[in-house]
């Protein structure tokens, strides 16, 4: 696994590149802007990108901004968005943009290093890894939406487990229940949140969009 990291602070970045590294992973660029960034995607062509959320000049979105023209670039790009709050605009746009090979996670999880490591690896096969904080805390500031209204209290544990970008195997093992159980809440959300089949929409993504933007003030 090819590795890039963009990351301003000097201190974290040498310690991502020495984590990744005691993990045998190839860590062939470590820069600390966006222009600096998206010059390594170009010339190393990596796996997966882990990407500061607030960079240099602004500090702003800066990364969140390079992180979506290196995947225009390389749409085959798995990206790892750092952050060190939540911010929900951020979260919200790593799903409008699509949801795979893509993951938000707080800094403070990189000290976790099983945890780390496993988003990473879920975000490199191809999946979603939103951390867990920054859905509950989009939770705690939400606002009753009519659709979501319509959930039991099963029914949104289970899409709580969904934006944190957990499968329906995954969500079976956190909650106790079958499989099958989880398909029949699954199918409950969609139809609750009258989310049609489309070939043009992933219901999935468009279910978690709605449970995250309903955090909005």
């Amino acid at each position: 696994m090819r590795i890039v990291i963009a990351e301003d602070d000097p201190l974290l970045r040498e310690g991502l590149a020495l984590l990744l590294r005691a993990e045998s992973l190839d860590v062939v660029a470590a820069v600390d802007g966006p222009k600096a960034f998206l010059d390594a995607v170009d010339t190393h062509e990596p796996d997966v990108a882990v990407v500061d959320v607030r960079m240099p000049p602004t500090h702003t979105d800066e990364g969140i901004v390079a992180a979506v023209e290196a995947r225009r670039r390389r749409p085959d790009l798995a990206v790892l968005v750092l952050s060190a709050y939540v911010e929900q605009a951020f979260a919200t746009d790593l799903l409008i943009h699509g949801s795979s090979r893509l993951g938000y996670l707080l800094k403070e999880r990189v000290g976790r290093v099983e945890e780390f490591m496993t988003a990473l690896r879920r975000v490199a096969g191809g999946g979603t890894a939103i951390d867990p904080e920054v859905v509950a805390q989009l939770l705690s500031r939400s606002r009753p939406g009519r659709r979501l209204d319509r959930l039991s209290p099963r029914e949104l544990d289970v899409l709580a487990l969904m934006a944190e970008g957990l499968g329906n195997t995954a969500i079976a093992e956190r909650l106790v229940v079958t499989e099958g159980a989880v398909h029949k809440h699954i199918r409950n959300i969609f139809a609750k949140l009258d989310l049609a089949p489309s070939d043009r929409t992933d219901r999935r993504v468009a279910a978690v969009l709605q449970y995250l933007e309903r955090g909005a003030p």
